[in-house]
């Protein structure tokens, strides 16, 4: 991951503020991998226990992908491939932005919740 965003983008490979989020999952919380984080230095935000769907796929792209798609049948993996890959390279930067404002208000209600279940974005 690191050698991709050094490649795909130099600027923010410079700026050594970034952070890294990732959800809770068993590969992402091992000791390796928490080792690693720490020996390169990188910051990640806390994730809050039992919220998969703080997950920015989930409240970004899959929606994106299933609009656009919906009603067609494929006949392939393949299919489905390119076709949601097209979708994908017609977002805009302002899209990736609505995307990450939704993720830091529900990533706030979620730690807000203090592991208390609620349906939705808890009206954010």
């Amino acid at each position: 991951m690191r050698e991709n965003v050094r490649r795909k983008w130099p600027g923010m490979w410079k700026n050594v503020d970034w952070l890294l989020h990732h959800d809770n999952a068993p590969a992402h919380t091992s000791l390796v991998v928490r080792e690693f984080l720490t020996k390169n230095n990188m910051t990640t935000v806390p994730h809050p226990t039992y919220s998969p769907d703080l997950v920015p796929c989930d409240l970004f792209m899959f929606s994106k992908i299933k609009l656009q798609l919906k009603g067609w049948c494929f006949v392939s993996t393949e299919e489905i491939q390119v076709e949601s890959q097209q979708v994908l390279n017609m977002l805009r930067p302002a899209d990736f932005s609505e995307c990450f404002q939704k993720w830091q208000n529900r990533w706030e209600h979620c730690t807000q919740a203090q592991g208390d279940y609620f349906e939705g974005d808890g009206g954010n």
